[in-house]
């Protein structure tokens, strides 16, 4: 009720102030509703001033590469022209590499695949586009970055994973740039137990954070390494939170309430993310935003199976004839489904405003690791959040939070507690 008060009282000084500018105030009226036009434009003028930072976007392995340019406008969600056309200004480049069997072979392949990610963001930044876009290793970084006028690229890790057992690899991939780590993605690993545990997998392997998680969460603070808890298991989540002295982020979740799916936090998460100081960066993932049917899940399903189509990129393989077809068949799904879009994502923001407070609240995207709705299915179309807000009610000073003012306050929040531990 009370962000609709808000709402109304947002748009009526619209109608207000255009009103008054208009220099004719002998015949002008003030009316109670603002036109579509001047909603809009309202909404420009703050996406244009925003600093807009979006926590999670996945890259493949041969990013940075002939077939991957992230300077070439193409069929990935995110890339350089698309965050300028969205006006994105900050993107985490995601170094994502997925749980397989904890061996010592196993955990050397984990890290050399996270160094090829890592090299393929630093090419991209230092190599192929310096003038476009730039690494940035800290808050003030992206402030000074984001005012030259370039693009900015942090880098996140997504499994803690890479580090199998040994903690000293923490420094070598802060050096490198890695500015938060996922304790844990699908999967148990030695940190933690996963909110998705793998086939054969029990429900829990340490109930929640294990002993090494917690040496790993002490020196991620020592670091300057913000702590993640999406994808962990609530107990892990919790057990995250009460142990980091700095405060944790949800670097692409939403809400259960809204959606109860095992990916989203529930409320007592919520409220101790909150209490530690942490952010959770509302994710636009379809399935984590709305819930398809059953039957829309088990027609798309059938549909991916007679088409050969698995994992994350697999549509991607297709030629582009069996492309066409399977869009064209996607979309009569999508018809009779419809999927989720702006308005619902807004509604997981709202939820954690209402319940946490608005400074612990952000925005990602999961873009090219799944995510994009209807709205906001790529980079370019970044303005379409911002102008929901907008029609929600949220001002100015509001949405420049929510868009990235709180991550940065955590971010050096976790700056300062690591100069503490280290002096």
């Amino acid at each position: 009720m009370f962000r609709k008060i808000l709402r109304f009282a947002a748009l009526l000084l619209i109608s207000v102030v255009t009103w008054a500018c208009s220099g004719d105030t002998d015949q002008g009226e003030v009316t109670s509703e603002p036109t579509e036009q001047e909603i809009v434009a309202m909404a420009r003028g703050i996406h244009e001033r925003a600093l807009t930072i979006d926590t999670h976007d996945d890259i493949p392995f041969n990013f940075a590469t002939e077939e991957v340019d992230p300077g070439v406008r193409g069929d990935r969600q995110l890339d350089l022209p698309k965050m300028r056309e969205g006006l994105l200004d900050v993107g985490f480049f995601i170094v994502f590499v997925g749980q397989t069997e904890r061996t010592v072979e196993n955990y050397e392949q984990a890290k050399a695949d996270a160094m090829t990610k890592f090299e393929a963001i630093h090419r991209m930044t230092e190599e192929m586009y310096p003038d476009e876009i730039e690494l940035a290793y800290s808050a003030d970084d992206v402030e000074r970055i984001h005012a030259s006028g370039k693009l900015v690229a942090m880098i996140g890790i997504e499994n803690g994973y890479v580090i199998g057992q040994d903690v000293s690899l923490l420094q070598k991939y802060h050096e490198l740039g890695a500015r938060y780590i996922t304790l844990a993605h699908g999967g148990h690993n030695d940190i933690a137990d996963s909110a998705t545990p793998r086939e054969n997998e029990p429900e829990s392997e340490h109930d929640g954070l294990s002993e090494f998680g917690e040496e790993v969460v002490a020196e991620m603070n020592r670091l300057g390494i913000m702590v993640d808890v999406s994808h962990i298991a609530k107990q892990a989540m919790l057990d995250a939170a009460a142990a980091s002295q700095a405060p944790v982020i949800a670097s692409h979740s939403s809400t259960v309430t809204i959606n109860p799916h095992p990916r989203n936090m529930d409320d007592e998460q919520l409220l101790a993310l909150r209490d530690n100081g942490g952010v959770m960066q509302t994710v636009a993932l379809g399935s984590f935003v709305k819930a398809p049917p059953p039957e829309k899940q088990e027609a798309v399903a059938a549909l991916r199976e007679e088409m050969g189509i698995e994992g994350r990129a697999g549509v991607r393989n297709l030629s582009d004839e069996l492309r066409a077809d399977y869009d064209r068949r996607m979309a009569e799904l999508d018809e009779q489904w419809p999927p989720a879009n702006v308005q619902d994502f807004v509604d997981h923001i709202d939820h954690a405003v209402g319940l946490i407070g608005l400074d612990h609240v952000g925005i990602s995207s999961d873009f090219d690791g799944g995510g994009g709705i209807v709205g906001w299915n790529d980079a370019s179309e970044t303005f379409n959040v911002t102008l929901e807000l907008v029609r929600r009610g949220y001002s100015e000073e509001e949405i420049t939070q929510l868009w990235g003012g709180n991550l940065l306050r955590v971010l050096r929040d976790v700056e300062r507690v690591a100069q503490e531990l280290q002096g």
